[in-house]
């Protein structure tokens, strides 16, 4: 009995071993590069680790990216596959550059908003968790911090610092086909601008982020959602904050006439306007997008104040704004499978 029993628990911690083991293995099958300033890795800058991966690559590679200022304008192209990009901490590992719209090439002519990021993610399954995204140009006009225009895009726990324009979620903004998808999620994140700092076509859910509208701030968000779009920005228990003056900005004005944006659960402070919304002067826009709350909280939510052409969810529409619903598309997008 005593040798069934022996021969039963080993069967049991062998099986429990072998689970861990893959598990294991599973988490450390990514490629992974080292970025570090001193030398003491495989690469020195993060643009010359992306390049280092091989196109079309079927596994992911981590860049891991050591505690340190790297001032370069990076480009992610659109055929490099998997990447998860980790520093080691947010406040210690920061990716900038001081490009901004007005700026002049070579050419004497002016760069312009797009040209002006400091990171460009063109491709498919981007994660980056524990970094700083700055331009650092300054109060100069556009300059954004972030662009992307691909899919199943990831960030966690990463900070993006600006004044206009800090991130574009570009999407299909330029495209001729809108029916690409550009999926973005964020989560536990910090985004912080003046004038439009969140804008694009793309399609993002921001999950327990924190918003900061810096002094002088007027919009936070710009959406220029494509028409046939369900979702464009969606807020999730995030908090709309920041030191700009006391009811001074906007939750957000239609770059394109169907710019759709929602609050959910989000505690809100003083520096918005009662009124919460802004036409960007088309009245017509008021009968295209979607500008909408739910269970707003803080001196900030004036829902009784807020334009009579913004909506307040009813419980049976709120039911499909969550994460996972919003993001899933028609492939069926795990977001938690992306997350490090």
């Amino acid at each position: 009995m005593k040798r069934f029993l022996f021969l039963k628990n080993f069967n049991l911690f062998s099986m429990a071993l072998i689970a861990i083991l893959s598990l294991l293995s599973f988490k450390t099958n990514d490629t992974i590069l080292i970025v570090s300033k001193d030398g003491k890795g495989n690469f020195t800058t993060v643009q010359q680790a992306i390049d280092a991966i091989e196109n079309h690559s079927s596994k992911r590679t981590k860049i891991f990216i050591k505690a340190g200022v790297y001032k370069e304008k990076i480009i992610v192209p659109e055929n490099k596959g998997a990447i998860l990009l980790e520093g080691e901490n947010p406040e210690k590992t920061i990716i900038t550059f001081d490009d901004f719209a007005s700026k002049k090439n070579a050419e004497g002519k002016e760069i312009g908003t797009t040209n002006s990021s400091t990171i460009f993610i063109y491709s498919n399954d981007f994660t980056a968790k524990n970094i700083s995204f700055e331009n650092s140009s300054g109060k100069v006009g556009q300059a954004v911090a972030v662009l992307t225009s691909g899919d199943r895009i990831v960030f966690e726990n990463c900070r993006f610092l600006g004044h206009q324009d800090t991130l574009y979620l570009k999407g299909v903004q330029d495209m001729q086909d809108k029916t690409k998808p550009s999926r973005n999620y964020f989560k536990n994140c910090y985004i912080e601008g003046t004038t439009d700092y969140i804008f694009g076509a793309g399609t993002a859910v921001f999950e327990n982020c924190i918003i900061y509208s810096k002094e002088t701030a007027s919009y936070i968000t710009a959406a220029s959602t494509p028409q046939n779009n369900e979702f464009g920005f969606v807020f999730i228990r995030s908090k709309i904050t920041g030191n700009a003056k006391e009811q001074s900005v906007y939750l957000g004005r239609p770059w394109r006439p169907f710019a759709k944006t929602v609050y959910i659960d989000c505690e809100i402070n003083s520096t918005i306007k009662p009124e919460g919304w802004h036409n960007w002067n088309k009245p017509d826009a008021e009968k295209t997008t979607f500008y909408a709350e739910s269970n707003s909280k803080g001196p900030g939510a004036a829902i009784k104040q807020r334009v009579s052409w913004s909506h307040q969810l009813s419980k049976e529409e709120r039911k499909k704004y969550t994460a996972d619903y919003i993001l899933k598309g028609n492939d069926n997008w795990n977001i938690k499978k992306s997350l490090p």
